[in-house]
Formats: structure tokens, sequence, C-alpha cells
């Protein structure tokens, strides 16, 4: 088998190789390494390489596979926001161009536990922040399918390395849509589980229940594999959850049950979406109709919640930056311009958008009362020119603000629940478009198993640049 092809199976089947010593993690690393030589300088999806990859792979080999090592010899990307011990995390800023932590996050750990193989550092913006992953230490990252268009963000990096097969899996962060919206720009999968499932550690707020960290990767078992081995409690984290035995794995492969209640709704946030991407997305849905499901399609206008939304990102970055707030100046201006709206939040914003919370919670507990899923678009535009920090318009039509483009992933956000978006057919550019498939409190395992069932029904292969290979 040749080393590209190696690259591009599933994370799910390498492991099933590895684990019967039909392929070793130094042949599993050094073909992840081949994609990285062939295809990075064209995307700048990782920026900072494990030089100790191949030897930790031979250490791993040493020691063979075990029930303990579920990751064992998977090359996984590392977001640049997240720490890794030894190896250089810039957060995308400038202001740390040169950090090298000494202890690795929380995440990184139980991937190593579970015998992964931290491959390298996959590019961000600027502290996480925006939807267009491009920063002034690495520049941008760009889109596999078309390298003149954005990946998306802010776990860009992950979502293209993904996609290239210069990575197995991919860890990212999520505030208001960072796992989603570059899974659905790049056609792979990305999941924003429950605050708290993956414990985000160390942070500058501890309490945080509004960014999450979270898996990706190409299919929907590839991201259940990795949530299995990331998730559970930190005693570091007051948000963690308590142990639980929960099988993602096992969920992720059950069919369908029959009469799954299934309800589209063409535009949560009351923006607009793209035609085209509506159009698959509608097809996608009903086409569950097939495997099983009844599949209504609903107005539900989750627009109120937009508003709030810019309060809470607004405190937010107040309480990861309060100590950078002399630094303003040597900040870029996605970061600087969110901390001063930050510090413009009222009291009174902070309250009106709580209320808005409770509001958004309650509608969903009487939702899911009636329904299993809500299915969305997850992108209300297409892949916008690298070269934007932000697309102008949606369906034609000017944004009110500079980030209502992914308002429908953010208004998600607030409410805490699970969701992700899963590739569900390409447009009529040839573009991936994603379906955000949003879950019940703590409903991993449904979202998971219907993303599996909605990319086994609509596949949509590989970019033409790794298919020319």
């Amino acid at each position: 088998m040749a080393k590209s092809e190696i690259a591009l199976l599933s994370a799910a089947e390498l492991k099933r190789r590895l684990e019967r010593r039909e392929l070793s993690p130094v042949e599993v690393v050094e073909a992840c390494l081949q994609q990285v030589e062939r295809f990075n300088p064209r995307l700048n999806a990782i920026v900072t390489l494990n030089e100790r990859a191949l030897e930790e792979a031979r250490e791993l080999e040493k020691r063979g596979p075990g029930a303990d090592r579920p990751l064992y010899g998977l090359p996984v990307g590392i977001k640049d926001v997240t720490e890794v011990a030894g190896l250089r995390t810039t957060y995308g800023s400038p202001l740390y161009a040169d950090h090298v932590p000494q202890e690795d996050a929380w995440v990184v750990q139980r991937l190593r536990e579970a015998g992964a193989i931290i491959l390298g550092k996959t590019n961000t913006p600027e502290f996480a922040a925006g939807g267009h992953t491009f920063n002034e230490v690495f520049g941008p990252t760009r889109n596999p399918w078309n390298p003149d268009l954005s990946p998306g963000g802010s776990t860009g990096g992950g979502a293209a390395a993904l996609a290239t097969g210069m990575i197995a899996l991919a860890q990212g962060t999520d505030l208001g849509g960072s796992l989603r919206i570059p899974a659905s720009f790049c056609g792979i999968v990305g999941l924003r589980p429950s605050p708290g499932l993956v414990a985000t550690y160390p942070s500058d707020y501890l309490w945080d229940v509004l960014q999450v960290s979270g898996p990706m990767a190409r299919t929907a078992e590839d991201v259940a594999l990795m949530l299995q081995a990331i998730s559970g409690p930190c005693p570091r984290v007051p948000v963690s959850h308590p142990p639980q035995a929960r099988d993602f794995v096992a969920a992720v492969r059950k069919p369908l049950p029959e009469g799954t209640r299934i309800a589209y709704c063409r535009d949560i946030a009351g923006i607009g979406v793209d035609a085209s991407i509506e159009s698959v997305c509608r097809a996608a849905a009903f086409d569950l109709q097939q495997a099983g499901a009844t599949v209504e399609e609903i107005d539900f206008d989750l627009s109120f919640a937009r508003e709030p939304f810019l309060a809470l990102r607004g405190y937010w970055m107040m309480a990861h930056h309060l100590h950078r707030l002399d630094q303003l100046d040597e900040l870029g201006e996605n970061v600087a311009g969110n901390i001063r709206l930050g510090l413009e939040v009222t009291t009174r914003e902070l309250a009106a958008a709580e209320r808005a919370r409770n509001r958004l919670w309650l509608l969903f507990h009487d939702f899911f009362q009636k329904y299993d899923y809500l299915l969305t678009p997850t992108m209300a535009v297409p892949p916008f020119p690298v070269e934007q920090n932000f697309p102008d318009t949606i369906a034609g039509q000017k944004m009110k603000t500079y980030i209502d483009w992914i308002a429908p992933t953010f208004v998600i956000s607030m409410t805490g629940l699970p969701a992700g978006s899963v590739p569900c057919g390409l447009d009529e550019t040839g573009l991936p478009v994603g379906m955000q498939v949003i879950g019940p409190r703590f409903g991993e395992e449904r979202v998971l198993r219907l993303m599996r069932v909605i990319q086994e029904r609509q596949p949509i292969g590989a970019p033409e640049m790794v298919r020319g290979d």
C-alpha cells in the first residue's frame, strides 16, 4: 500500500491494522509526514512539527498495542492554542512566537496516555478569535478543496490537515463554532461536545462553559474513537463531568432507530442562507426518510440570541484576557477589537444575555419532547477568499455585525447542547457542505450516530489535490 493511501485511511481502520500489526506506528507517521511534505507548503495547516514524532513512534512500537492504548500509533494534530510540553505553542500571537510550554495541556496528556503520537501544532487565528484561520506569526491556512479560499476557523489548520491526510485526528476548541465551521468548509467531521465533557486545562477561565475542547476527524466513527479517549473528569477543572460509563464507539456504530424524529430548519439564526448550501442540506435531511426516520421541516427562530451572544462573548474575552489589557496595541485587530468590545459590555447586557440563554434552554427542552434531532446548515455561506477576514454578505444581503455569518453555530454554543458538523454533499461549485446535527443534553452518542448515517449516505470523497496525487 502506498504511503498516501495509508495516510488517508480512517483512524478506525488504522487502529485495526496497527493492532493486528499489519502496520506499524513508524509506517503511519512516515505516511503522514509525506503528506505534510507534499501539501503543507501550499496549505500551511501544520505550523510546528514535532521533530520527535518518529522517535516517539519507535518507542511506542517497542511497547506494542494494548487495551489501555485505544489510539495506539495514531498521529494527532494539536491546535496551536493548546499547550504541548517542549513544542512551540504560539496561540497565533507574536507575543508568544517563541513560547515553549513546560507541561502538556490536559487533553494532550489524555491523548498521549491513549497511545496517540503528537505530529505537530495546527494553525489558528490569534487566540482562536475568528472564523478564518490566519495570524501574523504564520500567515493564512488555505482550503484543501480550493487553496484560494478560507478553510474556516478557528480550528482551520486541523481541518485542512485532516482533509489531506497529514494527521489522522485533530484536537480543537469551539467557542462560537470553531470545530464546526472548518469541518463544514473542509469536508470533515467536527464535534462540539457538552461543556466539561473534555476538560480544558490550563485555562485563564476555569469556570468557562461557552468554549469547549473537542475532536475532529475524517469520519464520525473516528470522532467517537477520539472522544472516548479524551473525555472524562479533570480534578483541576470545576465544570468537568464526573466519571461515567459511556461508550461513544459502540454508540456510533448502532443503526438509527426506526421512527427517529428529525426536524430540519433552514435558517435558525434569521440571517439568510446561500441557496446552493440550503438545497444540499435539505436534500440530505429528507433523504434520512429512506433510513427509517421521519423528517419534518420547521420554523425554529433563534435570531433573538444573536445580540446576547455578543455580550457573553465580550465577557468571555475579558475573563481570558484581563491580564493583557496593557498589551492591546500589540495584539491583532480581531483580538484587540473583541477585548475592547468586552470592556463596553454592561451588567444589564449580561443579565439580558443570561435571560436569552434561559429562553433558549426552555425552547430546546420543549423541542426534544417532540423530536430527537435538529438539523440545520452548519454555515450560511460558502468558503470565501483567503485574503478576506470574513465574508461581506450572506445570500446577497449585507451582514448586520461582522460575525453574523457564524450565527448558525454560535446560537447553538449558547445552549451547551452537543452539536456536530458532518459533510452532507457538495455545492454547485464542488465545495463541501456541512450539516449541523444538534442533540439533546449529554446526547453525544445520538449526534455521533446520526452524523455517521448522514456521512455514509452522502459521501463526498477527497479534495481534488488529494485525488490527483
